[in-house]
């Protein structure tokens, strides 16, 4: 489910949290289902169950999953998830159109690159 890069910059507790989310917006994960314990996941992953635990704090801060008192770690409404998923995306893209422009980008320019970013993301 989860495979960790020990050559990526990144810390391991940021991996995991982007694998975890990754799998909920693409829906493997589907909402209510519940994610493998601190315990388990730091076993199966040999890590430190405190780097885990860093990840699950950052997924429920997100609202991506909630604490059950008792049984464990849910995925939140992935249907909540995909539309905050958009919105942000959706602002995100609105600030690199705004730069785009102030650069200098003409409209044909950034809709010519969105286009090519599209095909080549669909192969």
């Amino acid at each position: 489910m989860i495979v960790l890069d020990y050559q990526d910059r990144r810390p391991l507790y940021e991996q995991v949290t982007e694998k975890f989310r990754t799998l909920i917006y693409q829906g493997v994960l589907p909402a209510d289902s519940r994610i493998p314990s601190v315990r388990q996941l730091a076993m199966e992953l040999s890590i430190n169950p405190n780097t885990i635990q860093r990840a699950y704090m950052t997924l429920e801060q997100e609202g991506l999953i909630y604490p059950v008192k008792g049984k464990g770690n849910f995925v939140a409404d992935t249907q909540k998830i995909q539309e905050k998923s958009k919105e942000n995306f959706r602002q995100e893209f609105l600030e690199l159109v705004r730069k785009g422009n102030h650069t200098g980008f003409e409209e044909e320019e950034l809709i010519a690159l969105v286009q090519r970013g599209y095909k080549e993301e669909q192969r």
